[in-house]
């Protein structure tokens, strides 16, 4: 922002009144005129003009009128408030309220525009981006600037430069053939020619007689130009409708080669209007289908048990070491295959689960030299929670994180592919977007399922699509000679006032960069299609238990806002819980044992016995019911615990509701007699056997040459490799050797997972600052308060008048002479500080004492009582009227 803006929008000369009855003069003083529930509610829709907190009220003023902060500002518009702020980029500057609502309504009555325009011009002054009365309502200048056409950057209404803009440079003689041409008196310069050009554009009457001499052809033009983009090609020789429109005006040069339509013309062909369609009213959303919210719960349960036993199946299988990192970071596209092959679940919807647990803290990587992903130390405290403590946890986590899985197998912005779990995967307003979907969910009675095309459309409105916010839908390419269109895409026309968020994309190949809109819509979707695997929504309607813990209404009608209620979130977790608790299925403690050396499950087990029976049997299905398989691999594992074939036949008989089925009984006794005959230890490796013919038949099998083997002595062989593969080689022959220590006891290979140190989830990234709670905000506005009290206060003139950077400045002599006369008298002075970091300020305080160099008082800028050393108050002056 330059000077001249800050002498408008800021700056209020001393001595002046600040205001008068017509109105603010500047955006300083319109704020300055607010109360302090006013600048509360700027400082809580725009947090970033609180980094740090402004000195004053026109420190304030200027911050809110830079570029980014109103950039930012205009991004978090809906669409009908944006279409108001861009309706007064193409406005008078002052635009009376009559003015700003005939851009509307076009003259009409129009119910909806009328009922809302007044809350969106409210929002625009309560955000500073529209500030002065209803009879002058004046758009801050970076926003006019961001917002008004021009041939770079065309505007959303479509519309172009006004006559004066678009004749500006244009030489006089020009000027005077146009203005005879379109039937005017010639004038004696060219400012009151552009004055009788748009006077005549702007009269509905004489502007309609000039178009009824227009040629067919010419009004064929003006109609492809009249919504934008109001810029159209022509050719050297002109045709001649072209050459009727430019010889009037109504088609002005900006290059050889391109006109424009200008801004007053195209406003009385769309009969003016500024947008094609104002929206109003945000959509509603609505129900696609309608279910018992019993039917909800139930199918939310479902999906949210399902979601418990897939998270703990993808951490289980990593317990002993999952894929290596990437020297990148992330894990590798073969890696994600074979977990989504693992967990039978398509690629996208496994990395979901792998980024759902890395953010819940319960998957990490381990650190070592050899770097692998293996669960944290907290995925054993969320194994011991009840499950619907678990499930408040993973849908916590994925209601807070800013990593986007959906972007994985998308690319970035340098053509490098995303992989799960690494980096470059977080979008800040990914759970802004997650929440609002949840709570447009929410606005419909329990129960209902929302189309999800309403929901996107609903959110468009909110956030709309930067440039498509008013320009027509299916409007023919702009052309005026040669019916081309100008090259000016009116779907991007505001791209050029905000920068776009970088966005991957779910498929491969190279793609440009989306926009941030684009994003949201994605994220959004995401949104709904997590929300359903998480059982967050139970056939597309929001469960009772998701309604808790979102801290929303648990029966909110049709239409109503979702609003929480205050409640703490850890205390929204355990209502949750509570809720869903009775829904999941129980644990139950038996199995059922089949004679086809199976075992199923008919319900969750309890937690000790599935580990022990993961470790008997492998799961060959999963469902409703899991189905275990009993093998000589999976018998032999347990005995390598150190559990002995007597032990597995009463785990059996304790656990099984059926009796022990004698297949089952006889491959348990065929695998105990077998295990540990061979004995394996470190040499490199050694067998030993009290059995040589065993020994001899190893020898003389051609499977056991890779392992390397000689007889060091009848019961014992050598191996020329590592025990863990000599184990390996030999079980893969079919034997069922033990591995023993070097005092010759067999090693019990116990069930213990490979942990990482302890981790801490992945921070989320911010969107822009943090919202502020109700004392700071209050602290702000105290301190903006007593900062511009201090700035704007009249004060005495020194003796002699000599200011340095708006600091006052006295002699050491004055200075002392004025604070101990204040200080006896009571009164406030306004002092120039410069502290210990050299940072000058202005402050009023109220001196009580004055000694040993230092004068101790209360400031009113700080609000508190301070006592500033007399060597760095610059210089002192007395307040004229004192109202402090």
């Amino acid at each position: 922002m330059g000077i001249g803006e800050l002498d408008r929008e800021a700056h209020v000369p001393e001595g002046r009144p600040k205001g008068t009855a017509a109105g603010p003069r500047t955006l300083a003083e319109a704020l300055r005129a607010r109360g302090d529930d006013g600048l509360a509610a700027l400082l809580r829709a725009r947090p970033d003009l609180l980094g740090p907190v402004p000195n004053d009220l026109t420190q304030l003023a200027t911050r809110a009128g830079t570029r980014a902060s109103v950039v930012r500002a205009l991004e978090r518009l809906d669409r009908f408030s944006l279409q108001v702020a861009e309706a007064l980029a193409v406005a008078p500057d002052p635009a009376p309220y009559p003015v700003l609502l005939d851009l509307f309504t076009g003259g009409h009555e129009e119910p909806d525009i009328e009922a809302a325009l007044p809350r969106a011009v409210a929002l625009l002054r309560e955000q500073a981006l529209v500030w002065g009365e209803d009879d002058r309502l004046r758009l801050v200048r970076t926003a006019r600037e961001l917002l008004a056409p021009s041939p770079q950057h065309p505007s959303p209404t479509g519309l172009g430069p006004t006559v004066a803009e678009a004749t500006a440079g244009m030489s006089p003689g020009r000027l005077q053939e146009i203005v005879a041409a379109a039937g005017l008196p010639s004038t004696h310069d060219p400012v009151s020619a552009v004055a009788a050009l748009t006077g005549l554009f702007t009269d509905r009457e004489r502007m309609g007689a000039l178009l009824d001499t227009a040629p067919p052809e010419a009004l064929s033009v003006l109609d492809r130009l009249v919504w934008g983009p109001p810029y159209g090609e022509v050719t050297a020789r002109p045709t001649a409708p072209v050459g009727w429109l430019r010889d009037r005006g109504l088609l002005l040069p900006v290059s050889p080669r391109t006109m424009v339509l200008p801004r007053e013309a195209a406003l009385h062909l769309r009969g003016g209007r500024a947008h094609r369609a104002p929206e109003p009213r945000a959509p509603e959303v609505g129900a696609a289908r309608e279910y018992r919210p019993q039917v909800v719960d139930s199918a939310a349960a479902g999906q949210a048990y399902a979601a418990l036993a897939t998270v703990e199946e993808l951490l289980k299988s990593w317990d002993h070491g999952g894929p290596a990192v990437l020297r990148a970071g992330g894990l590798a596209v073969r890696d994600l295959k074979r977990t989504a092959a693992a967990l039978d679940v398509p690629e996208p919807v496994a990395a979901f689960w792998l980024e759902l647990a890395y953010g819940a803290g319960l998957l990490a990587s381990d650190g070592e030299a050899d770097e692998r992903y293996a669960p944290t130390p907290a995925y054993d405290d969320w194994l011991d929670q009840p499950p619907a403590e678990r499930w408040a946890r993973l849908v916590g986590a994925w209601l807070a994180a800013t990593r986007t899985p959906g972007l994985v197998g998308g690319q970035d912005a340098k053509g490098r592919t995303l992989s799960a779990l690494g980096p470059d995967l977080d979008r800040a307003a990914a759970p802004e977007v997650r929440h609002r979907v949840l709570a447009l969910l929410a606005t419909l009675p329990p129960g209902a399922a929302a189309d999800p095309e309403t929901v996107l459309a609903r959110l468009r409105w909110e956030r709309p699509t930067r440039g498509t916010t008013t320009t027509a839908k299916g409007a023919p390419p702009a052309t005026a000679d040669a019916a081309k269109d100008s090259g000016t895409d009116p779907g991007t026309a505001a791209g050029a006032w905000a920068s776009e968020a970088g966005a991957g994309r779910a498929s491969g190949g190279p793609t440009a960069p989306r926009p941030a809109a684009d994003l949201r819509e994605r994220l959004a979707r995401w949104a709904l299609g997590d929300a359903e695997l998480l059982g967050v929504t139970g056939r597309g309607a929001l469960s009772t238990a998701a309604r808790a813990l979102l801290n929303l209404p648990l029966d909110a009608p049709a239409g109503q806002a979702a609003e929480g209620g205050g409640v703490e979130p850890e205390v929204a977790a355990e209502r949750a819980a509570e809720l869903l608790e009775p829904l999941l299925p129980q644990a139950v403690d038996h199995v059922l044992l089949q004679a086809d050396l199976t075992a199923v499950a008919p319900g969750p087990l309890l937690r000790p016995l599935a580990d022990a029976l993961s470790v008997l049997a492998d799961v060959e299905s999963k469902g409703g019911a899991t189905v275990y398989r009993f093998t000589p691999g999976s018998v032999r594992r347990a005995l390598d615990t150190g559990r002995s074939a007597s032990d597995l036949h009463a785990f059996l008989t304790a656990h099984a509701r059926t009796p022990v089925p004698q297949p089952l009984a006889y491959l348990i006794d065929d695998v105990a007699r077998k295990h540990g005959h061979l004995r394996i230890g470190a040499a490199s490796a050694y067998v030993r056997c009290d059995d040589d013919a065993l020994l001899g038949e190893i020898l003389a099998d051609r499977r056991s040459a890779p392992l390397r083997l000689r007889r060091l002595a009848p019961t014992v062989l050598a191996a020329q490799t590592d025990p863990t593969s000599l184990l390996d080689g030999l079980r893969s022959m079919g034997y069922a050797p033990a591995a023993e220590s070097v005092e010759g006891d067999v090693l019990i290979t116990r069930a213990d997972a490979h942990r990482t140190p302890p981790r801490t989830p992945p921070a989320p990234v911010p969107d822009g600052p943090p919202a502020p709670d109700a004392t700071l905000l209050k602290a702000a506005v105290r301190a903006i308060r007593a900062g511009d009290h201090a700035a704007t206060a009249v004060r005495k003139e020194p003796a002699v008048p000599v200011t340095t950077g708006g600091l006052p400045r006295t002699s050491a002599a004055e200075t002392l002479a004025t604070v101990q006369a204040a200080a006896m008298t009571g009164s406030a002075v306004w002092i120039g500080y410069v502290n210990a970091e050299g940072a000058a300020s202005q402050r009023v305080i109220a001196p009580v004492r004055v000694e040993g160099g230092f004068v101790t008082g209360y400031d009113h800028t700080a609000d508190e009582v301070r006592t500033y050393p007399l060597h760095r108050i610059t210089g002192v002056a007395e307040l004229a009227d004192e109202e402090v």
